[in-house]
């Protein structure tokens, strides 16, 4: 029996809807396409393509292909017929370059365009990330871009490609672009999409959007154990100074993190040795109102720190005219700063607040950004957390001051809501 002619689209509905691609197979018929025609020494290898690709047999259906290829005096309809069949199996074989080079014989002959290109395009980007083929996912999902694809699968290819790839200023910049977008438009960025600002922010060594990273997750997204992983490597950040390991420890305590008896111990300690009873001496107490401290065989040593703590306060009281006397002779004004944070500890807020200010107005900071981040401290432990957050943005310091005030900011904020 002669085998009649037979329409493209009988030839390819089979190859529409493979279902490998990014959100549905490939639709590479146009209504100009199906009215063309297959002869039948080509339609029958197609005919076998089709049944060996609806059996997955993907490899197999490329091979039956090309044997319709071979088929002489094929039309302009055939080839592209054979072309988009061929783009379609291999896209279920995993081959993107083949993909690739049908997609292009298609656009040369005008035998696909408008959103089944796109489509296409999209695809081809999909599968080249499949196998690793990263920067010809990432130049595939940019052509459609270019070409106004707008399905978020295109971002999410070219930032997967950019992170294999190893192209952190790209992935910067654009998953940088898309949270301000999200930002713009009043809606919450990811927290993955946070976290890849974070990552390619850490891999560049830019500071400046770890930092920004690092807020925008402890804004959109706080958690304890956020904090935690915070704050557990701030002290590891280059440049970062070890007079601020008390500060530490304070972020680490207002935001639920003293989990073991050393850490109200050392927090205690440091406290007291900086000028600051007080502050220990409300640690502790802490840690025992929380069981953490006072239990067992360590009651007795947390009794005597809290007696050692007691003796301090008594000291620096009957010393604080003298302190006074010594921070008014003072060049540097950092000795009233010292004794205006201690009056705030001692409750004294406002008073202390004020000590602070004057010893700031002397102007003649050795290390300016530190009597700033105290004074944002000592105005937010005095429940002007409006005034706090105006100060701690003015502290600029590189060398870790800058850093905690901007977490502070962060914490501050958090109180806020």
């Amino acid at each position: 029996m002669k085998i009649k002619n037979i329409t493209l689209a009988a030839v390819g509905a089979a190859a529409l809807m493979l279902g490998n691609a990014p959100h549905g197979g490939l639709g590479l018929v146009s209504q100009a396409q199906a009215q063309a025609t297959v002869r039948p020494e080509v339609g029958k290898h197609l005919k076998d393509a089709i049944a060996l690709i609806k059996g997955g047999k993907y490899k197999e259906a490329l091979a039956k292909i090309r044997e319709a290829e071979a088929v002489g005096g094929r039309t302009p309809g055939e080839n592209n017929a054979i072309e988009g069949m061929r783009l379609s199996a291999a896209q279920g074989a995993g081959d993107p370059d083949t993909m690739a080079k049908s997609y292009e014989a298609l656009k040369a002959s005008g035998g696909i365009g408008g959103a089944s290109a796109l489509q296409a395009e999209l695809a081809i980007a999909g599968t080249y990330l499949k196998v690793n083929n990263a920067s010809q996912a990432a130049s595939w999902a940019q052509r459609y871009q270019r070409n106004g694809g707008t399905d978020p699968a295109a971002k999410q290819i070219l930032q997967n490609a950019q992170f294999k790839s190893g192209d952190v200023s790209g992935m910067l910049k654009d998953t940088l672009e898309e949270v301000n977008a999200d930002e713009k438009a009043g809606r919450v960025p990811s927290r993955d999409k946070l976290n890849m600002l974070l990552y390619a922010a850490q891999k560049k060594g830019d500071g400046a959007s770890e930092s920004l990273a690092v807020d925008k997750l402890l804004n959109y997204y706080p958690s304890r154990e956020l904090w935690a992983q915070v704050l557990g490597t701030l002290q590891l950040k280059k440049g970062f100074s070890d007079r601020f390991n008390l500060d530490v420890l304070r972020l680490r305590m207002a935001t639920g993190n003293m989990r073991k008896a050393e850490d109200y111990s050392d927090y205690a300690q440091l406290a007291a040795a900086a000028g600051y009873p007080e502050e220990g001496k409300t640690v502790v107490e802490k840690g025992m109102a929380s069981g953490v401290l006072g239990q067992g065989a360590q009651a007795a040593r947390d009794k005597r720190l809290l007696d050692f703590l007691g003796k301090k306060i008594a000291e620096a009281k009957a010393k604080e005219g003298a302190s006074l006397a010594a921070a008014a002779d003072a060049r540097d004004g950092m000795l009233y700063v010292q004794i205006g944070l201690a009056e705030v500890f001692r409750g004294q807020g406002q008073a202390g607040v004020k000590v602070i200010e004057q010893g700031i107005a002397k102007d003649n900071m050795a290390r300016p950004d530190d009597a700033k981040l105290y004074l944002g401290l000592g105005q937010y432990l005095a429940g002007d957390v409006n005034k706090a957050i105006s100060t701690w943005r003015t502290v600029r310091g590189t060398d870790g001051s800058g850093d905690l005030a901007r977490l502070w900011i962060v914490q501050a904020r958090s109180t806020k809501k």
